[in-house]
């Protein structure tokens, strides 16, 4: 969640472990309570407070959006053809495109897609790009960026109640709606190239009015580095680095260089597909000049589309310590 400027590598470290030296020390909801007197902080699924710890920037220093403007695919020229995308089809709405040269800076977006009200959201630090419905039992919601992180993954909060968000899980973990959870719709990340020609007549979001550095990558070199940032849990199991890509189906991780190889696999009901063309949005400097980690389809037996997230498997073993990894053979 912190911008970063070249030396990549050598800058999280040394900021890691000043944020960890300050923020340990400060992991109690009595240091937060001024920053955020309406969050209630008696009612939490935190057992450990020093779970919790500052990325850097304060509440909303990473500003969400809200009702982005949109322009029509043949209209958009700056996107490179291999840049990701988080696509969003419903039905009997024109398909959506958000840049992930956007949600890098803003990590939320929230809009309402054929009158579903819908939270777009990109974590760079767990390449976890998540599309919930913001329809609860509590009303609809609207996210922010708290500022806070949690085993290195954005925690949201609704500008409802203030409640924290665990976005790599779509649960609320503090506050009036701790325990509530999103439903997490069947949207996927893929290139522009690729979007553009199933969605020749679709939709992608406009670049919006901010001074920010859009298609450039903050956090270059960050997913072929040795550990994540802010991350002091365990790491994943099976010889795995913990930045590998792992996809993310319920509770189970397929690790990407299976699916790179065998390019569709089909069990535990579903078929998960791979193709080459998506660049890396935490690689190169520019996203567009990023290596190829190619994108990823997973459809039920009946070729509807799976809610599914691609992201590193450090996150995956955090979220999911007990799931169930397929390694295939």
């Amino acid at each position: 969640m912190s911008f970063f400027r070249s030396p990549p590598i050598v800058r999280f470290a040394v900021t890691a472990a000043l944020c960890l030296s300050v923020t340990v020390a400060a992991a109690n909801p009595k240091s937060w309570a001024r920053e955020w007197p309406d969050t209630d902080f008696s009612n939490s699924l935190i057992s450990d407070w020093a779970e919790i710890l500052s990325g850097g920037p304060p509440k909303d220093g990473i500003p969400a959006l809200d009702d982005p403007g949109f322009i029509k695919v043949a209209d958009e020229a700056r996107i490179g053809g291999r840049e990701p995308v988080i696509t969003v089809e419903i039905d009997g709405a024109t398909p959506r495109a958000y840049p992930i040269r956007y949600l890098t800076w803003h990590e939320i977006v929230n809009d309402t897609v054929g009158g579903v009200p819908v939270a777009v959201t990109f974590c760079p630090l767990c390449n976890s790009g998540i599309t919930f419905d913001r329809r609860t039992s509590a009303g609809v919601l609207s996210f922010g960026v708290s500022g806070k992180l949690r085993n290195s993954d954005m925690v949201m909060y609704d500008r409802q109640t203030e409640s924290w968000w665990q976005q790599a899980i779509g649960t609320a973990i503090v506050g009036k709606l701790a325990g509530m959870e999103l439903k997490t719709l069947p949207t996927w990340m893929e290139s522009w190239d690729e979007f553009k020609a199933r969605n020749p007549e679709g939709l992608v979001m406009a670049e919006p009015r901010y001074n920010r550095s859009y298609g450039a990558n903050p956090y270059r070199g960050y997913d072929t580095s040795r550990k994540p940032f802010l991350y002091s849990g365990e790491m994943p199991p099976h010889g795995i680095s913990p930045l590998a890509r792992v996809v993310r189906v319920g509770d189970r991780a397929w690790p990407l260089e299976r699916l790179r190889s065998a390019e569709v696999v089909s069990e535990a009901g579903v078929t998960i597909s791979w193709v080459p063309g998506q660049a890396s949005a935490l690689d190169a400097g520019n996203i567009a000049k990023s290596r190829d980690v190619g994108s990823i389809r997973v459809r039920d037996a009946q070729g509807r589309d799976v809610a599914h997230d691609v992201m590193f498997a450090f996150a995956y073993h955090a979220f999911w310590p007990d799931g169930e990894w397929m390694l295939g053979g």
